[in-house]
């Protein structure tokens, strides 16, 4: 199997860690395959593919898509790094407003899974970070909601207290006034 799939505290936050094949002429690595996912826990077809370059500091997100456009998401980190956060907005769930994070980076080439009921957000930690992902549904601006990155019920440790937002991100409400159809 080219690929490790492992349960994080949020079980349905997976993160994947592709196998890399290396020589004196670089890398190898498969980075989707969807027998391989499925048979991870991933049973999910990709239908859209996103790409994003970001300074040093840059924060994006908390981002979801209500209901009936809900978006899964396959994220990875081609320069750079990022710590990035996946938080339970599913509100009948035991782990509701519950959150975690991976460091992804371009040398550990690891991926995180983040399924339909969770908002997701990454921080940058270096300049010139690349991170492409894939979703399960298109884009749907009428459907896109956010909550606040410094949410104090639910107490992200970013480590950092000024980051890079954009206005539409600093405007973002928190939890209890979030639109939220999960």
């Amino acid at each position: 199997m080219p690929f490790i799939f492992e349960k994080l505290e949020l079980p349905e936050v997976i993160l994947i860690k592709p196998k890399v094949f290396g020589d004196g002429r670089g890398f190898f690595s498969e980075t989707y395959k969807y027998s391989e996912f499925a048979a991870g826990g991933i049973p999910d077809v990709f239908v859209q593919d996103n790409h994003s370059k970001s300074a040093k500091n840059v924060l994006r997100g908390l981002h979801y898509q209500l209901n009936p456009k809900p978006q899964g998401k396959l994220v990875r980190c081609l320069s750079g790094s990022i710590l990035d956060v996946a938080v339970d907005i599913r509100k009948k769930s035991k782990t509701y407003l519950k959150w975690v994070a991976a460091a992804l980076d371009s040398n550990n080439m690891h991926m995180l899974y983040i399924p339909r009921g969770f908002a997701h957000g990454f921080l940058t930690s270096s300049d010139n970070t690349e991170v492409f992902y894939k979703t399960t549904a298109e884009y749907s601006p009428e459907h896109e909601r956010g909550i606040c990155w410094n949410d104090t019920s639910i107490g992200i440790a970013w480590g950092i207290t000024s980051p890079v937002l954009s206005a539409r991100d600093s405007a973002l409400p928190r939890s209890p006034d979030a639109d939220n159809n999960f």
